[in-house]
Protein backbone atom coordinates (compact mmCIF):
# COMPACT_ATOMS: atom_id res chain seq x y z
CA UNK A 1 0.00 0.00 0.00
CA UNK A 2 1.35 3.42 -0.95
CA UNK A 3 1.69 6.19 1.57
CA UNK A 4 -1.12 8.08 -0.15
CA UNK A 5 -3.43 5.07 -0.03
CA UNK A 6 -2.63 4.56 3.64
CA UNK A 7 -3.57 8.18 4.25
CA UNK A 8 -6.84 7.58 2.38
CA UNK A 9 -7.65 4.60 4.60
CA UNK A 10 -6.96 6.72 7.69
CA UNK A 11 -9.17 9.56 6.37
CA UNK A 12 -12.02 7.15 5.68
CA UNK A 13 -11.77 5.68 9.17
CA UNK A 14 -11.80 9.22 10.59
CA UNK A 15 -14.90 10.10 8.56
CA UNK A 16 -13.11 13.07 6.98
CA UNK A 17 -14.88 13.57 3.65
CA UNK A 18 -12.92 16.67 2.68
CA UNK A 19 -9.59 14.91 3.28
CA UNK A 20 -10.83 11.93 1.27
CA UNK A 21 -11.66 14.18 -1.69
CA UNK A 22 -8.25 15.86 -1.48
CA UNK A 23 -6.40 12.53 -1.43
CA UNK A 24 -8.41 11.14 -4.34
CA UNK A 25 -7.67 14.33 -6.28
CA UNK A 26 -3.99 13.83 -5.53
CA UNK A 27 -4.05 10.30 -6.97
CA UNK A 28 -5.02 7.99 -4.11
CA UNK A 29 -6.64 4.74 -5.26
CA UNK A 30 -10.42 4.78 -4.61
CA UNK A 31 -10.29 0.96 -4.52
CA UNK A 32 -7.65 0.91 -1.80
CA UNK A 33 -8.20 -1.90 0.70
CA UNK A 34 -7.98 -2.01 4.47
CA UNK A 35 -5.97 -4.60 6.36
CA UNK A 36 -8.90 -7.04 6.18
CA UNK A 37 -8.79 -6.85 2.37
CA UNK A 38 -12.13 -5.03 1.94
CA UNK A 39 -12.24 -1.79 -0.07
CA UNK A 40 -12.40 1.41 1.94
CA UNK A 41 -15.89 2.02 0.54
CA UNK A 42 -17.11 -0.81 2.79
CA UNK A 43 -15.62 0.94 5.83
CA UNK A 44 -17.55 4.09 4.93
CA UNK A 45 -20.74 2.07 4.48
CA UNK A 46 -20.31 0.27 7.79
CA UNK A 47 -19.72 3.60 9.60
CA UNK A 48 -22.77 5.24 7.95
CA UNK A 49 -20.36 7.91 6.67
CA UNK A 50 -22.44 9.03 3.70
CA UNK A 51 -20.23 12.02 2.78
CA UNK A 52 -17.17 9.81 2.68
CA UNK A 53 -19.02 7.18 0.64
CA UNK A 54 -20.21 9.88 -1.76
CA UNK A 55 -16.64 11.19 -2.19
CA UNK A 56 -15.28 7.68 -2.81
CA UNK A 57 -17.90 6.86 -5.44
CA UNK A 58 -17.36 10.22 -7.14
CA UNK A 59 -13.65 9.44 -7.13
CA UNK A 60 -14.11 6.07 -8.85
CA UNK A 61 -14.92 3.53 -6.12
CA UNK A 62 -17.21 0.81 -7.47
CA UNK A 63 -20.39 0.26 -5.41
CA UNK A 64 -21.08 -2.93 -7.41
CA UNK A 65 -17.71 -4.58 -6.80
CA UNK A 66 -18.26 -8.21 -5.85
CA UNK A 67 -16.61 -8.99 -2.53
CA UNK A 68 -15.24 -12.34 -1.35
CA UNK A 69 -18.50 -13.17 0.47
CA UNK A 70 -20.57 -12.48 -2.66
CA UNK A 71 -21.96 -9.16 -1.44
CA UNK A 72 -21.28 -5.69 -2.86
CA UNK A 73 -20.83 -2.34 -1.12
CA UNK A 74 -24.29 -1.35 -2.36
CA UNK A 75 -25.88 -4.50 -0.94
CA UNK A 76 -24.12 -3.87 2.37
CA UNK A 77 -25.51 -0.34 2.37
CA UNK A 78 -29.03 -1.66 1.79
CA UNK A 79 -28.59 -4.13 4.65
CA UNK A 80 -27.26 -1.35 6.88
CA UNK A 81 -30.49 0.64 6.56
CA UNK A 82 -29.06 4.14 6.12
CA UNK A 83 -30.98 5.95 3.35
CA UNK A 84 -28.24 8.60 3.11
CA UNK A 85 -25.55 5.98 2.45
CA UNK A 86 -27.70 4.14 -0.08
CA UNK A 87 -28.31 7.41 -1.90
CA UNK A 88 -24.58 8.13 -1.96
CA UNK A 89 -23.95 4.81 -3.72
CA UNK A 90 -27.10 4.62 -5.81
CA UNK A 91 -27.58 8.12 -7.18
CA UNK A 92 -24.21 8.29 -8.91
CA UNK A 93 -24.79 5.16 -10.99
CA UNK A 94 -24.36 5.91 -14.71
CA UNK A 95 -26.50 2.94 -15.81
CA UNK A 96 -29.52 0.96 -14.54
CA UNK A 97 -28.96 -1.90 -12.16
CA UNK A 98 -28.68 -5.34 -13.78
CA UNK A 99 -31.96 -7.21 -13.31
CA UNK A 100 -30.56 -9.91 -11.02
CA UNK A 101 -28.82 -7.38 -8.78
CA UNK A 102 -31.88 -5.15 -8.78
CA UNK A 103 -34.06 -8.01 -7.58
CA UNK A 104 -31.56 -9.00 -4.90
CA UNK A 105 -31.44 -5.48 -3.54
CA UNK A 106 -35.21 -5.10 -3.55
CA UNK A 107 -35.76 -8.44 -1.82
CA UNK A 108 -33.15 -7.58 0.81
CA UNK A 109 -34.65 -4.15 1.50
CA UNK A 110 -38.20 -5.49 1.75
CA UNK A 111 -37.17 -8.39 3.97
CA UNK A 112 -35.35 -6.11 6.38
CA UNK A 113 -38.18 -3.60 6.37
CA UNK A 114 -40.80 -6.23 7.14
CA UNK A 115 -38.71 -7.96 9.80
CA UNK A 116 -37.66 -4.70 11.44
CA UNK A 117 -34.07 -3.71 12.24
CA UNK A 118 -34.04 -5.22 15.71
CA UNK A 119 -35.80 -8.42 14.66
CA UNK A 120 -33.33 -9.03 11.84
CA UNK A 121 -30.35 -8.38 14.11
CA UNK A 122 -31.67 -10.94 16.59
CA UNK A 123 -32.03 -13.47 13.78
CA UNK A 124 -28.51 -12.82 12.49
CA UNK A 125 -26.69 -12.69 15.82
CA UNK A 126 -28.81 -14.99 17.99
CA UNK A 127 -28.59 -12.35 20.75
CA UNK A 128 -31.50 -12.28 23.18
CA UNK A 129 -30.55 -9.36 25.43
CA UNK A 130 -31.90 -5.83 25.18
CA UNK A 131 -30.94 -3.87 22.07
CA UNK A 132 -29.30 -0.46 22.33
CA UNK A 133 -31.60 1.87 20.36
CA UNK A 134 -30.94 5.56 19.83
CA UNK A 135 -32.17 8.21 17.44
CA UNK A 136 -29.67 9.72 15.01
CA UNK A 137 -29.72 12.13 12.09
CA UNK A 138 -29.20 10.24 8.88
CA UNK A 139 -27.48 12.41 6.32
CA UNK A 140 -28.28 16.10 6.40
CA UNK A 141 -31.75 15.95 7.82
CA UNK A 142 -34.12 13.22 8.84
CA UNK A 143 -34.16 10.99 11.89
CA UNK A 144 -33.79 7.25 12.07
CA UNK A 145 -33.27 4.71 14.84
CA UNK A 146 -29.82 3.18 15.15
CA UNK A 147 -29.96 -0.30 16.66
CA UNK A 148 -26.97 -2.12 18.16
CA UNK A 149 -27.21 -5.77 19.22
CA UNK A 150 -24.83 -8.73 19.35
CA UNK A 151 -21.86 -6.68 18.19
CA UNK A 152 -23.61 -5.37 15.05
CA UNK A 153 -25.23 -2.03 14.30
CA UNK A 154 -27.84 -1.12 11.70
CA UNK A 155 -30.19 1.77 11.06
CA UNK A 156 -33.94 1.33 10.81
CA UNK A 157 -34.40 3.22 7.57
CA UNK A 158 -35.22 0.21 5.43
CA UNK A 159 -38.61 1.62 4.48
CA UNK A 160 -36.87 4.65 2.97
CA UNK A 161 -34.24 2.41 1.36
CA UNK A 162 -36.94 0.25 -0.25
CA UNK A 163 -38.74 3.38 -1.48
CA UNK A 164 -35.50 4.74 -2.94
CA UNK A 165 -34.72 1.50 -4.74
CA UNK A 166 -38.20 1.20 -6.20
CA UNK A 167 -38.10 4.73 -7.53
CA UNK A 168 -34.59 4.25 -8.92
CA UNK A 169 -35.85 1.17 -10.75
CA UNK A 170 -39.04 2.98 -11.85
CA UNK A 171 -41.26 0.64 -9.88
CA UNK A 172 -44.44 2.49 -8.88
CA UNK A 173 -45.35 1.13 -5.48
CA UNK A 174 -49.03 1.47 -4.51
CA UNK A 175 -49.80 4.83 -2.93
CA UNK A 176 -51.36 3.14 0.10
CA UNK A 177 -48.18 1.16 0.71
CA UNK A 178 -46.01 4.28 0.55
CA UNK A 179 -48.28 6.07 3.02
CA UNK A 180 -48.15 3.04 5.33
CA UNK A 181 -44.33 3.12 5.23
CA UNK A 182 -44.36 6.83 6.01
CA UNK A 183 -46.46 6.50 9.16
CA UNK A 184 -45.13 3.17 10.42
CA UNK A 185 -42.75 4.72 12.94
CA UNK A 186 -45.24 7.35 14.10
CA UNK A 187 -42.70 10.11 13.49
CA UNK A 188 -43.02 12.81 10.79
CA UNK A 189 -39.28 13.43 11.14
CA UNK A 190 -38.42 9.83 10.25
CA UNK A 191 -36.49 9.13 7.05
CA UNK A 192 -39.20 6.69 5.92
CA UNK A 193 -41.78 9.51 6.05
CA UNK A 194 -39.71 11.82 3.89
CA UNK A 195 -38.72 9.16 1.37
CA UNK A 196 -42.39 8.36 0.70
CA UNK A 197 -43.22 12.05 0.53
CA UNK A 198 -40.42 12.76 -1.92
CA UNK A 199 -41.30 9.93 -4.27
CA UNK A 200 -45.03 10.63 -4.27
CA UNK A 201 -44.41 14.28 -5.08
CA UNK A 202 -42.15 13.29 -7.97
CA UNK A 203 -44.87 11.02 -9.31
CA UNK A 204 -46.73 14.02 -10.65
CA UNK A 205 -50.11 12.94 -11.94
CA UNK A 206 -53.73 13.69 -11.16
CA UNK A 207 -54.24 10.05 -10.20
CA UNK A 208 -51.37 10.07 -7.66
CA UNK A 209 -52.57 13.37 -6.22
CA UNK A 210 -56.10 12.08 -5.76
CA UNK A 211 -54.91 8.78 -4.26
CA UNK A 212 -52.78 10.57 -1.67
CA UNK A 213 -55.32 13.28 -0.86
CA UNK A 214 -57.99 10.63 -0.22
CA UNK A 215 -56.12 9.86 3.01
CA UNK A 216 -57.23 13.21 4.44
CA UNK A 217 -60.36 11.32 5.52
CA UNK A 218 -58.36 8.53 7.18
CA UNK A 219 -59.20 7.99 10.88
CA UNK A 220 -55.48 7.97 11.76
CA UNK A 221 -54.19 11.53 12.41
CA UNK A 222 -50.72 10.58 11.16
CA UNK A 223 -52.11 9.71 7.73
CA UNK A 224 -53.86 13.06 7.61
CA UNK A 225 -50.66 14.79 8.70
CA UNK A 226 -48.85 13.08 5.85
CA UNK A 227 -51.39 14.47 3.38
CA UNK A 228 -50.87 17.95 4.82
CA UNK A 229 -47.11 17.62 4.28
CA UNK A 230 -47.76 16.36 0.76
CA UNK A 231 -49.75 19.53 0.07
CA UNK A 232 -47.03 21.83 1.39
CA UNK A 233 -45.64 24.48 -0.98
CA UNK A 234 -42.44 23.38 -2.67
CA UNK A 235 -43.75 19.89 -3.33
CA UNK A 236 -46.63 19.46 -5.78
CA UNK A 237 -47.52 23.13 -6.14
CA UNK A 238 -44.33 24.74 -7.42
CA UNK A 239 -43.00 26.68 -10.36
CA UNK A 240 -41.42 23.55 -11.83
CA UNK A 241 -44.64 21.56 -11.79
CA UNK A 242 -46.08 21.48 -15.28
CA UNK A 243 -49.67 21.60 -14.04
CA UNK A 244 -49.19 23.86 -11.02
CA UNK A 245 -52.41 25.79 -11.63
CA UNK A 246 -54.47 22.58 -11.56
CA UNK A 247 -52.88 21.54 -8.25
CA UNK A 248 -53.37 25.03 -6.81
CA UNK A 249 -57.05 25.00 -7.70
CA UNK A 250 -57.67 21.51 -6.31
CA UNK A 251 -55.73 22.32 -3.16
CA UNK A 252 -57.69 25.52 -2.54
CA UNK A 253 -60.94 23.58 -2.92
CA UNK A 254 -59.80 21.05 -0.34
CA UNK A 255 -58.12 23.10 2.35
CA UNK A 256 -60.86 25.38 3.66
CA UNK A 257 -63.38 22.62 4.29
CA UNK A 258 -60.78 20.26 5.73
CA UNK A 259 -59.41 22.85 8.17
CA UNK A 260 -62.97 23.58 9.29
CA UNK A 261 -63.55 19.97 10.32
CA UNK A 262 -60.08 18.81 11.44
CA UNK A 263 -59.94 18.06 15.16
CA UNK A 264 -56.35 16.90 15.68
CA UNK A 265 -54.16 19.79 16.78
CA UNK A 266 -50.99 18.71 14.99
CA UNK A 267 -52.80 18.22 11.71
CA UNK A 268 -54.79 21.41 12.06
CA UNK A 269 -51.62 23.41 12.70
CA UNK A 270 -50.18 22.07 9.45
CA UNK A 271 -53.35 23.01 7.57
CA UNK A 272 -53.39 26.53 8.94
CA UNK A 273 -49.80 26.89 7.80
CA UNK A 274 -50.88 25.91 4.28
CA UNK A 275 -53.76 28.39 4.37
CA UNK A 276 -51.32 31.11 5.37
CA UNK A 277 -48.89 30.25 2.57
CA UNK A 278 -51.67 30.04 -0.03
CA UNK A 279 -53.34 33.30 1.07
CA UNK A 280 -56.57 31.31 1.19
CA UNK A 281 -59.82 33.32 1.30
CA UNK A 282 -60.98 31.34 4.35
CA UNK A 283 -57.78 32.04 6.30
CA UNK A 284 -59.05 35.04 8.26
CA UNK A 285 -62.29 33.38 9.33
CA UNK A 286 -60.45 30.24 10.43
CA UNK A 287 -57.91 32.33 12.31
CA UNK A 288 -60.64 34.02 14.36
CA UNK A 289 -62.36 30.69 14.97
CA UNK A 290 -59.26 28.87 16.19
CA UNK A 291 -57.68 31.64 18.26
CA UNK A 292 -58.83 29.88 21.44
CA UNK A 293 -57.90 26.35 20.36
CA UNK A 294 -56.55 24.25 23.26
CA UNK A 295 -53.44 23.20 21.31
CA UNK A 296 -50.77 25.95 21.37
CA UNK A 297 -49.41 24.69 18.04
CA UNK A 298 -52.69 25.80 16.47
CA UNK A 299 -52.75 29.16 18.25
CA UNK A 300 -49.20 29.86 17.04
CA UNK A 301 -50.46 29.74 13.47
CA UNK A 302 -53.30 32.20 13.95
CA UNK A 303 -51.53 35.60 13.77
CA UNK A 304 -50.16 34.87 10.31
CA UNK A 305 -53.61 34.12 8.94
CA UNK A 306 -54.56 37.80 9.06
CA UNK A 307 -53.82 40.35 6.34
CA UNK A 308 -51.83 43.47 7.23
CA UNK A 309 -52.68 45.96 8.54
CA UNK A 310 -54.82 44.11 11.04
CA UNK A 311 -58.53 44.91 10.97
CA UNK A 312 -60.15 45.65 14.37
CA UNK A 313 -61.34 42.08 15.02
CA UNK A 314 -58.02 40.54 13.98
CA UNK A 315 -56.16 43.07 16.12
CA UNK A 316 -58.27 42.10 19.13
CA UNK A 317 -57.47 38.42 18.54
CA UNK A 318 -53.72 39.03 18.20
CA UNK A 319 -53.63 41.26 21.28
CA UNK A 320 -55.24 38.44 23.26
CA UNK A 321 -52.66 35.98 21.89
CA UNK A 322 -49.93 38.38 22.98
CA UNK A 323 -50.99 37.59 26.57
CA UNK A 324 -51.07 33.81 26.00
CA UNK A 325 -49.39 31.48 28.51
CA UNK A 326 -47.43 29.75 25.71
CA UNK A 327 -44.22 31.48 24.67
CA UNK A 328 -44.51 30.34 21.07
CA UNK A 329 -47.96 31.88 20.80
CA UNK A 330 -46.74 35.17 22.28
CA UNK A 331 -43.80 35.16 19.86
CA UNK A 332 -46.14 34.75 16.88
CA UNK A 333 -48.34 37.55 18.19
CA UNK A 334 -45.29 39.75 18.71
CA UNK A 335 -44.33 39.40 15.05
CA UNK A 336 -47.78 40.58 14.00
CA UNK A 337 -48.09 43.41 16.53
CA UNK A 338 -44.57 44.68 15.88
CA UNK A 339 -45.57 45.67 12.38
CA UNK A 340 -48.67 47.61 13.45
CA UNK A 341 -49.15 51.25 14.36
CA UNK A 342 -50.81 50.69 17.70
CA UNK A 343 -53.00 53.00 19.70
CA UNK A 344 -51.98 54.26 23.12
CA UNK A 345 -54.49 51.80 24.58
CA UNK A 346 -53.05 48.73 22.82
CA UNK A 347 -49.34 49.60 22.80
CA UNK A 348 -48.66 48.19 26.31
CA UNK A 349 -49.13 44.65 24.99
CA UNK A 350 -46.26 45.10 22.53
CA UNK A 351 -44.12 46.83 25.16
CA UNK A 352 -44.65 43.85 27.47
CA UNK A 353 -43.60 41.47 24.69
CA UNK A 354 -40.39 43.45 24.19
CA UNK A 355 -39.62 42.80 27.88
CA UNK A 356 -40.93 39.21 27.97
CA UNK A 357 -39.12 36.61 30.07
CA UNK A 358 -38.91 34.29 27.06
CA UNK A 359 -35.85 35.17 24.91
CA UNK A 360 -37.55 33.97 21.71
CA UNK A 361 -40.49 36.29 22.35
CA UNK A 362 -38.17 39.24 22.99
CA UNK A 363 -36.14 38.48 19.87
CA UNK A 364 -39.09 38.24 17.52
CA UNK A 365 -40.83 41.23 19.07
CA UNK A 366 -37.70 43.35 18.69
CA UNK A 367 -37.09 42.26 15.11
CA UNK A 368 -40.66 43.09 14.06
CA UNK A 369 -40.88 46.31 16.05
CA UNK A 370 -37.62 47.64 14.64
CA UNK A 371 -39.08 47.56 11.15
CA UNK A 372 -42.66 48.28 12.22
CA UNK A 373 -44.97 51.20 11.64
CA UNK A 374 -45.19 52.40 15.26
CA UNK A 375 -42.85 55.40 15.57
CA UNK A 376 -44.22 56.66 18.88
CA UNK A 377 -41.91 57.95 21.63
CA UNK A 378 -42.77 54.98 23.87
CA UNK A 379 -41.57 52.51 21.23
CA UNK A 380 -38.40 54.54 20.71
CA UNK A 381 -37.78 54.43 24.47
CA UNK A 382 -38.28 50.68 24.45
CA UNK A 383 -35.69 50.30 21.68
CA UNK A 384 -33.20 52.28 23.73
CA UNK A 385 -33.90 50.00 26.69
CA UNK A 386 -33.05 46.95 24.55
CA UNK A 387 -29.54 48.34 24.05
CA UNK A 388 -28.87 47.30 27.67
CA UNK A 389 -29.66 43.67 26.85
CA UNK A 390 -27.00 40.98 27.19
CA UNK A 391 -28.22 39.46 23.91
CA UNK A 392 -26.36 41.01 20.98
CA UNK A 393 -29.11 40.25 18.46
CA UNK A 394 -31.58 42.22 20.57
CA UNK A 395 -29.16 45.15 20.65
CA UNK A 396 -28.76 44.92 16.88
CA UNK A 397 -32.53 44.98 16.32
CA UNK A 398 -32.81 47.99 18.63
CA UNK A 399 -30.05 49.92 16.86
CA UNK A 400 -31.55 49.08 13.51
CA UNK A 401 -34.97 50.29 14.64
CA UNK A 402 -33.43 53.58 15.80
CA UNK A 403 -31.66 53.96 12.46
CA UNK A 404 -34.90 53.47 10.55
CA UNK A 405 -36.45 56.15 12.73
CA UNK A 406 -33.54 58.49 11.93
CA UNK A 407 -32.83 58.80 15.64
CA UNK A 408 -29.86 61.17 16.22
CA UNK A 409 -28.38 58.64 18.65
CA UNK A 410 -28.05 55.91 16.00
CA UNK A 411 -24.24 55.99 15.85
CA UNK A 412 -23.71 55.47 19.61
CA UNK A 413 -26.50 52.88 19.54
CA UNK A 414 -24.57 50.80 16.99
CA UNK A 415 -21.43 51.26 19.07
CA UNK A 416 -23.27 49.58 21.93
CA UNK A 417 -24.11 46.61 19.69
CA UNK A 418 -20.41 45.71 19.57
CA UNK A 419 -18.40 43.78 16.95
CA UNK A 420 -20.56 41.30 15.09
CA UNK A 421 -19.63 37.65 14.77
CA UNK A 422 -19.96 35.69 11.52
CA UNK A 423 -23.58 34.75 12.27
CA UNK A 424 -24.66 38.42 12.22
CA UNK A 425 -22.04 40.18 10.11
CA UNK A 426 -24.01 39.71 6.87
CA UNK A 427 -27.38 40.52 8.47
CA UNK A 428 -29.26 43.36 6.79
CA UNK A 429 -29.61 45.07 10.16
CA UNK A 430 -25.84 45.56 10.24
CA UNK A 431 -26.13 47.98 7.29
CA UNK A 432 -28.52 50.25 9.18
CA UNK A 433 -25.77 52.58 10.40
CA UNK A 434 -24.32 53.05 6.93
CA UNK A 435 -27.76 53.85 5.49
CA UNK A 436 -28.51 56.21 8.36
CA UNK A 437 -25.30 58.12 7.68
CA UNK A 438 -26.10 58.28 3.98
CA UNK A 439 -29.46 59.89 4.77
CA UNK A 440 -28.40 62.12 7.62
CA UNK A 441 -24.72 62.94 7.04
CA UNK A 442 -24.43 63.16 3.23
CA UNK A 443 -21.50 65.58 3.36
CA UNK A 444 -19.32 63.39 5.57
Amino acid sequence: MTERDAALVAAVRAGDGERVRDLLGAGADPAAAEEEGLPVLCAAVDAFAYEVAEALVAGGADPDRVLPDGTTPLLRAVEGGSPAVVSALLDARPAPLPEAERDRLLVTARWRYERGAEGELRRLTGADGPADVRWVRDGEGHRVEEVALGGRTVRAGHGAVLTQLEWHCRILAPVGELVARAVRHGDPEHADWWASLSVLCQRQSAWTWQEVVAFHRDPAPLCRAFVADFLSPGWMVSAVTGHARWYERKQAELLGGWADTERDGRVLARLLGLLEADDHPAARELGVRHAGHPDPCVRRRVPRLFARPLDPEALRVVLDLGRDLDGGVRAAAAEALGGEELSEENRPVLLALLRDDDPEVRSRAAFATAQGADRSPRITEALWELLDSEEQELRLSAAYGLALRDDPGTAPAYARVGPLGPELAADHRADGLWRWKFRNEPSR
